[in-house]
């Protein structure tokens, strides 16, 4: 197995050694599993109540904004009021479709809570509040990426079709423009998400023809449809006509929602660490080996129980990576162990501020647009135990 991006402080493993790591893991594993209960129903179903009552608080001081404002339209001096509730509305409306989308959606898609039996918690009916479906998440996430983390040309969250984040990404003259892509790219991540099955590239190309678009797209847009309906005409019609403080502030709340999962969702795998590696390297797989192509695919983030629950515990991307279908409230004290495994078998664990780990994926972004040569591949095994 070869990886793209040589980084010296991981140790070549012999492929005993490799068995070792992986057994360590599933150990790890099973008594997590094993361990499941009141305390994880109990988290999970906390986080529902916040997001439903952090979701009403902020509607609640949009209408009461709007209202605000339309006494101060009428000659009130009611504006620092205005101002004060709107920022608070948009504010908070954010913070409940970031833990909806993080620390609920996500997680229970990937069946996390299938073991509690509620119909409500169910990740194969489960849709979430964004304009992605929840199914085309299932095969693009939950079944793709997980699989081929970082494989070339198997996963396609290797810059989603858009960005070239590694050297090894073929280089083409519009990749110049990715700077001001990803800005865009970050403001409006959900509809990325949510188009990122159609593979608009095949029908571009006349690979698809517009018949096949059309039928793979229709359940999209029909959730497109119901999404915007509901931020942009529903609730703000409710506001009569002062629906104006209400429609931007659900705009702000959803790109504030946008921009956050993005910069997780990057640092979470395009730091400078990562790596990326070729198809060939999946032949013949060992649990081992898919240990060790998770961990050097992806990265952590320090800081705490506020990061923790905001990113839906996806600041420990690579707990996560191990064992997507853990509860993510796990991922904290699993961690400890996580680290001290790949410690005792020489591997970098990746894990950095937040700061520190956007810097490195926007420097990556900003060198990749430009030409740049791929690193030799370093084999993860030593050649004399290599399969």
């Amino acid at each position: 197995m070869t990886a793209s991006l040589p980084v010296a402080r991981n140790r070549k493993l012999t492929a005993e050694e490799l068995d070792r790591f992986g057994e360590e893991l599933d150990a790890l594993r099973a008594r997590t599993v094993a361990s499941l209960g009141a305390r994880d129903a109990r988290y999970i179903r906390n986080v529902v109540k916040a997001v439903r009552y952090t979701g009403l608080a902020g509607r609640a001081l949009l209408f009461a904004a709007a209202i605000a404002g339309g006494l101060w339209l009428a000659g009130t001096a009611m504006g620092w009021l205005f101002w004060v509730l709107w920022a608070a509305g948009a504010l908070a409306l954010g913070l409940a479709k970031i833990l909806e989308n993080m620390e609920l959606g996500h997680n229970v898609i990937h069946g996390q809570y299938d073991w509690l039996g509620d119909p409500q918690l169910n990740g194969k009916t489960y849709d979430w509040d964004i304009v992605a479906t929840a199914d085309n998440w299932r095969y693009t996430h939950n079944f793709r990426h997980h699989t081929y983390t970082n494989v070339r040309g198997m996963d396609d969250d290797i810059g989603y079709g858009l960005l070239r984040i590694f050297p090894e990404q073929k280089w083409k003259p519009f990749y110049l423009l990715q700077p001001v892509i990803a800005v865009f790219f970050a403001l409006y991540f959900q509809w990325g998400v949510a188009i990122q099955n159609l593979k608009l590239g095949r029908w571009w190309h006349g690979k698809m023809t517009t018949r096949q678009l059309r039928i793979k797209s229709a359940p999209v847009v029909r959730k497109m449809r119901r999404q915007l309906a509901k931020d942009y005409v529903v609730y703000p019609a409710l506001a009569g006509p002062f629906f104006l403080p209400v429609l931007l502030g659900n705009l702000v709340a959803n790109g504030l929602r946008n921009v956050w999962t993005y910069v997780i969702i990057f640092c979470g795998h395009f730091t400078a660490d990562a790596e990326t590696f070729p198809k060939e390297s999946i032949k013949d797989e060992s649990r081992g080996h898919w240990y060790l192509r998770q961990l050097r695919g992806s990265s952590n983030l320090r800081g705490g129980f506020l990061i923790n629950v905001l990113s839906g515990n996806l600041s420990h991307q690579i707990e996560h990576h191990f064992y997507p279908d853990i509860p993510a409230n796990r991922y904290a004290e699993i961690a400890r162990e996580v680290r001290a495994i790949c410690a005792r078998y020489g591997q970098h664990y990746n894990t950095g501020t937040l700061p520190r780990q956007f810097g490195q994926v926007v420097w990556r972004i900003l060198r990749h647009a430009f030409p740049s040569r791929p690193r030799r591949a370093v084999p993860l095994m030593r050649a004399e135990n290599a399969a």
